[in-house]
């Protein structure tokens, strides 16, 4: 049948659409979507939800049917969780439910006790803490004002490091809480390593699956002559390119930062990303696949006793690499984990003294032992000699890309990306170390090599809105990276707002990283201010929270003004040192209690405006 402005409720522009539309429709197709029609009149719900916000229940003729609504909640640092919960919003959507996704931190917790299906996806940052934006809701979830939930179907997707004591702990925390308060699991909680795409994929796919049978209508309920039918996510319209299928990018320019003299080496790479059509803004990340150091893979392969064109599998589909390229380019052999050391010492069955370190009980001598230490040392201390390498290569993990900062604007240099990378060398346990990507892209990634990488955005760091809005970016070291892009943007866009710079390191003369630009930056007003440390400059060592502390009545004029604060850097010492400066300051100058100064730092955390790109 022909639509028609008089045999239809539609206008003649209407029925243009649906006339050129219906017609390239496969059976399937045309099921799915009368389905979706269906659903969608059954639900009379908007079609988007804002954050917090909760979708009625459909009804049926046999009364109020299983909810179609659910909730997507996420915790990230980086952007990874934020990325896949996402991605399971999009499935969920395109299976005719009505998905609210939102950050924890904008999520409304008095809302939970009317969801019926919350899913979290969360990673774990730090020694087993919460990432910044789900803070909020870890803490509301285990006081004691977190309600009872016996009406709710949950699952949780939590993203880790086995590598650390604390593996994927916020996600486990919040798995055990949600249960503890009357919660149901729907799927069972999965625990992601740094290889996390295929164990999450199969998550994603069992949420999609479990909840469309616990909500699926009762068959009498059901439209007559529609049949559902499992529906495809829809396309991604950005780049090809991602983590999983990174672009081969060109070295345009490897620099040494660092002057003659200085006992460190900073390197500044410029990177072409042109064919690729991948975008980023200032605050995200540069994903970048590295290659072990060469001299580590032969060492390993003649303390095996290995034969480098030896082939070994390096994927469950049965790939097979010859087994030097796999252990340079594949597999992680400079980090061990207590899951490694477990599946090898059921390898070397006969291998008493592995077997007596991996016993229960031992917990802390193994912990001890795995910090700092390789494949390499596991295999000379252990005797290893002998194990076959199609045997132990399959239980190595995938080499992860790491994460840089960007340290340009794609305003001022398109088809570019800069980095900003401290090359780490070190001796422990009586041999040379090398940082993994750092000294690949110090010693060799000469210009006019290829990288493999990838845009790793990161929607917690990004300048305010309002290009008003004054700006204090504290970045010591190769933490000033994402500020020389904050700097980048604005100069480009003509942004007013004010910029406040502190910048740390260990020697002026050495160290002092894009001095030029930032000296540049000042003299053209972009800049309005800087502030300096140098902790191996004078006897006594002063770092950047020091400075903040010594200008403390002007940094808190602008907090009152509202300024947005920028950290980048250390975590574990550093951004905890600046947190406790922010804290005194606040106390000092506002004369706030240690509660109030708390208070008036989380609400600021809230507000987005105290973001922080942590490592």
């Amino acid at each position: 049948m022909v639509l028609q402005v008089t045999n239809s409720p539609f206008h003649q522009e209407q029925v243009e659409w649906l006339n050129r539309l219906l017609p390239t429709l496969s059976d399937t197709q045309r099921i799915w979507l009368s389905g979706y029609l269906t659903a969608l009149q059954s639900a009379a719900v908007p079609a988007a939800a804002a954050p917090g916000a909760v979708p009625a229940a459909p009804q049926t003729a046999n009364g109020p049917a299983a909810s179609k609504e659910a909730t997507v909640l996420f915790g990230s640092q980086t952007g990874n969780s934020q990325g896949l919960a996402k991605k399971l919003s999009k499935q969920l959507e395109a299976q005719g439910f009505q998905v609210t996704l939102a950050s924890m931190s904008d999520f409304k917790p008095n809302n939970l006790k009317k969801i019926e299906n919350l899913f979290l996806v969360v990673s774990t940052h730090g020694e087993g803490e919460p990432p910044d934006n789900a803070i909020s809701f870890y803490e509301f979830l285990h006081g004691k004002r977190a309600p009872q939930l016996e009406g709710l179907r949950f699952s949780v997707l939590a993203l880790g490091d086995t590598s650390y004591e604390f593996f994927c702990k916020t996600g486990k925390d919040f798995d055990k809480r949600l249960e503890a308060l009357g919660g149901k699991r729907l799927v069972p909680r999965v625990d992601c390593d740094v290889d996390f795409a295929e164990p999450a994929a199969e998550w994603m796919k069992r949420v999609a699956g479990a909840l469309s049978e616990a909500t699926a209508p009762p068959a009498s309920a059901a439209a007559p002559g529609i049949t559902p039918a499992a529906a495809t996510p829809p396309a991604e319209t950005d780049s090809e390119y991602s983590r999983s299928n990174p672009f081969q990018a060109e070295v345009l320019e490897n620099l040494n930062l660092n002057g003659r003299g200085s006992d460190k080496e900073t390197r500044h790479l410029e990177i072409s990303l042109e064919g690729s059509n991948l975008q980023y803004e200032p605050g995200d990340s540069l994903g970048i696949y590295p290659e072990n150091h060469p001299k580590l893979v032969d060492e390993l392969i003649g303390a095996m006793g290995w034969k480098a064109d030896d082939p070994v599998p390096v994927q469950k589909n049965g790939e097979q690499l010859p087994l030097r390229e796999a252990l340079l380019r594949r597999c992680e052999i400079t980090v061990l984990t207590k899951p490694l050391l477990e599946q090898t010492a059921k390898l070397a069955s006969t291998n008493g003294k592995l077997q007596d370190l991996v016993k229960a009980g031992r917990e802390q001598e193994l912990k001890a032992y795995i910090q700092g230490r390789d494949l390499l040392d596991l295999v000379q201390d252990y005797s290893l000699k002998g194990l076959p390498a199609a045997e132990l290569v399959p239980l190595l993990r995938k080499l992860p890309p790491r994460l840089y900062s960007i340290s340009s604007s794609s305003k001022t240099t398109p088809d570019e990306v800069h980095v900003t990378v401290s090359a780490v060398r070190y001796e422990a346990h009586g041999r040379e170390r090398y940082g993994v990507c750092s000294v690949h892209l110090a010693e060799r990634a000469e210009p006019g090599t290829k990288l493999p990488v990838f845009v790793q955005h990161n929607p917690n760091f990004k300048l305010p809105d309002n290009p008003d809005t004054p700006i204090l970016m504290i970045g010591p070291g190769t933490g000033v990276a994402p500020f020389r892009a904050f700097l980048m943007d604005r100069e480009e866009s003509g942004a007013e707002g004010k910029t406040w710079l502190f910048f740390g390191d260990r020697r002026f003369r050495t160290d002092f990283l894009y001095q030029t630009e930032f000296q540049r930056w000042l003299k053209d007003g972009v800049l309005t201010r800087m502030d300096v440390a140098f902790s191996r400059d004078s006897d006594r060592k002063v770092y950047v929270q020091h400075r903040m502390l010594e200008r403390s009545r002007e940094l808190y004029q602008w907090l009152q003004e509202g300024a947005c604060v920028y950290v980048c850097g250390d975590e574990k010492h550093m951004a905890h040192d600046v947190h406790a400066a922010l804290a005194e300051i606040l106390k000092s100058e506002g004369g706030m209690s240690d509660e109030q100064a708390a208070e008036y730092l989380n609400g600021m955390r809230q507000d987005k405006r105290y973001q922080r790109d942590v490592y």
